[in-house]
C-alpha cells in the first residue's frame, strides 16, 4: 500500500547496467560468423569419364563416373536434366567434375565441364553402345572410391576404340582381365604353370588361373581352357574370330566362378550383347583385315 497522510512519495528505483560476471573475451568479438559455413568441406576436382546417370528429383540426377584418382564415384548434378547439360552426361564422355560436400562419406554434388564430348560417336556401332554399358557394369564390381587409375586409362583408350570390332575385343578382354587381378583374381599367363617355360602356352588350368604348356596339359586337354594366342607372352598376331570367342569364354569363366556367383549376381546382359556384336562383326571382315 502506498503511504497516506499528504503526497504519495514514490520511491525512485535507479536502474544499474547489467554486467555479466564474466567478461567476454576479447578475441572472441572479433569473430564474425555468416550463415551458411561449413567447418570441415571436403573438395577435390578430376579427369573423368561419364558412366551412367540416374533422375533424381525433378530437375537434378546422379551421375556415376569412373575418375583417375578417385576411382568410381557418385555426384548430384543440379539441373542435370536441362538442355545445356543433357549433351554432357552421356556415357562414354571425358568431363572435368569438382566435387564437393560436408564429409567425406556423403554424396556431394558435382559440377560438370566438358573436356572430349564421343557420345555421338559411340551411338553409331552396336559395338560401342553395348561396349559402353558393359565396361561400366565391369567398374560396379569394384568398391566405390577406390581407386584404380590404370583402369581410368586402360577406360580411356577403349573407348575411342570401340567401334573397331578387332580392337574393341582384344582391348575389353584384356579390360576384364585387369579387373580380375584388381579383384584379387589374376591370371598368370606368364609362365607354365608345371615347367616354368614361356614357349608353347596353349592352355589355362581352370582351378589355378596358370597358362599351361602344350606337352604338360596334353593329358588333361579336355578339361583344359584354351589360351589364345594374342594373350600368350610371345603372341604378336592380332585377334581374329576364333581367338577372340576363345578369350570371352576364357573371361567368361573366371569372372562367374570368382565375382558372379559369389556374390550371388548373374552376368552381365550387355556383356552377352557386345561379345556378340563384335564377334559378329568380325566375322563379316575377311581374314586378312582381323
Amino acid at each position: 500500500m502506498w503511504p497516506t497522510g499528504g503526497v504519495a512519495k514514490r520511491r525512485q528505483f535507479r536502474r544499474e547496467p547489467f554486467s555479466p560476471p564474466h567478461p567476454k573475451p576479447t578475441h572472441l568479438c572479433l569473430i564474425r560468423f555468416q550463415t551458411r559455413v561449413y567447418a570441415c568441406s571436403m573438395q577435390w576436382s578430376d579427369q573423368a569419364i561419364i558412366l551412367g546417370i540416374r533422375r533424381h528429383g525433378e530437375s537434378s540426377v546422379i551421375a556415376e563416373v569412373m575418375t583417375a584418382a578417385h576411382g568410381r564415384h557418385l555426384g548430384l548434378v543440379r539441373s542435370g536434366r536441362a538442355r545445356t547439360m543433357q549433351p554432357v552426361l552421356q556415357p562414354g564422355n571425358s568431363v572435368e567434375v569438382t566435387w564437393r560436400a560436408r564429409l567425406d562419406e556423403h554424396l556431394g554434388e558435382f559440377r560438370v565441364e566438358p573436356l572430349q564430348l564421343r557420345a555421338a560417336r559411340l551411338m553409331e556401332a552396336a559395338t560401342s553402345v553395348y561396349g559402353i554399358q558393359a565396361l561400366g557394369a565391369l567398374l560396379r564390381l569394384l568398391p566405390e572410391r577406390d581407386p584404380h587409375p590404370h583402369l581410368y586409362e586402360a577406360l580411356a583408350v577403349i573407348v575411342d576404340h570401340l567401334q573397331d570390332p578387332a580392337d574393341a575385343g582384344e582391348l575389353f578382354v584384356r579390360f576384364e582381365l585387369a579387373v580380375l587381378n584388381d579383384l584379387g583374381f589374376g591370371l598368370d599367363l606368364s609362365e607354365c604353370a608345371a615347367t616354368g617355360t614361356r614357349q608353347g602356352l596353349v592352355y589355362v588350368s581352370p582351378k589355378s588361373g596358370r597358362a599351361v604348356s602344350r606337352e604338360a596339359g596334353a593329358r588333361y586337354a579336355n578339361r583344359m581352357l584354351a589360351l589364345p594366342d594374342f594373350l600368350s607372352p610371345g603372341g604378336h598376331q592380332a585377334a581374329d574370330h576364333d581367338s577372340l570367342a576363345a578369350a570371352f569364354r576364357l573371361t567368361a569363366y573366371f569372372l562367374n566362378r570368382h565375382v558372379y556367383e559369389p556374390r550371388g549376381l548373374d552376368a552381365s546382359s550387355v556383356r552377352d550383347a557386345f561379345v556378340h556384336a563384335a564377334l559378329k562383326a568380325l566375322k563379316s571382315f575377311p581374314p586378312s583385315a582381323a
